[in-house]
């Protein structure tokens, strides 16, 4: 065996020890990442290779847990892509607006920094009332920070910014309380959201919504798993239900692709049919 095909199957066994201990599925994600990740983790634990990474990891839960945030995707912002924030408001609300009660999914939503987002978005539309946000991601410990919606205060003049150039209607510093280095977000926006634990790879659908958000999270997939969210959401979405999927991703060529209409090209939000 050469040594590419041995450090393929070493990380494949990994990937399955993570599975079979954690229930945290892995093995579909694109390889190239998750090499480049291992590998990071290894060298953070002082490990001389991913065996040696795999044996500790079955036997220290707490070190898993420090793993964790390595292997997920950690990267998001308040109204992150203001366009999108946009297209939504000026495609997506006006529709919206036509259901007695709303549900929406963010997928992958990380610490809540676009949940926050869709919630202020919906309170300036007069919509947050009927509505119910279901922010989901595999990493507990994201959720958690997501929950107490206190971000670093140096954050806040980017997000500031990009609240601006979404089409907000007043300021952000309406909807939080600055306190020593940190911004607590408003209860009112907390008390519509459901943070929860789901994965993509391995759990079912939960609920009917109106809107999936899932942005940034599929490029990180194989398309089997790929192909396996998009029919996640849409067995979600109700009939004539919105899909987005931001700039970096998009339905062509997937299985599912007829299944919608393209109502926004640029910000990749879809409609189903």
């Amino acid at each position: 065996m050469t040594e590419p095909d041995a450090e393929e199957l070493e990380l494949d066994l990994f990937l399955e020890a993570v599975h079979r201990r954690y229930q945290h599925d892995f093995r579909a994600y694109v390889r190239s990442s998750l090499r480049r990740r291992v590998a990071g983790a290894v060298s953070r634990f002082g490990c001389t290779n991913v065996s040696e990474l795999q044996g500790r990891i079955l036997r220290e839960p707490k070190l898993f847990a420090q793993l964790l945030p390595m292997l997920t995707v950690q990267v998001s912002e308040m109204f992150r892509d203001p366009g999108y924030f946009l297209s939504l408001r000026t495609h997506v609300i006006p529709v919206l607006r036509t259901y007695p009660s709303l549900k929406i999914w963010v997928a992958g939503c990380s610490t809540g920094e676009e949940a926050y987002s869709l919630a202020i978005l919906l309170e300036e539309e007069r919509l947050l009332d009927r509505t119910i946000l279901y922010a989901t991601d595999i990493n507990v410990e994201s959720l958690e920070r997501a929950e107490r919606g206190v971000y670093p205060i140096d954050r806040i003049a980017g997000f500031s910014a990009s609240y601006q150039r979404a089409g907000g209607k007043g300021s952000l510093s309406d909807y939080y309380t600055a306190a020593y280095d940190g911004a607590l977000f408003d209860r009112r926006l907390r008390r519509h959201i459901v943070f929860s634990d789901h994965s993509l790879a391995t759990d079912n659908v939960f609920a009917e919504t109106h809107l999936v958000s899932c942005r940034n999270v599929l490029i990180y997939f194989d398309r089997p798993l790929q192909e396996r969210a998009i029919g996640l959401f849409t067995e979600s979405l109700v009939r004539r239900g919105f899909l987005g999927l931001g700039s970096s991703e998009t339905l062509r060529f997937h299985a599912l692709a007829p299944a919608y209409d393209e109502l926004v090209r640029a910000d990749r939000i879809y409609q189903k049919k």
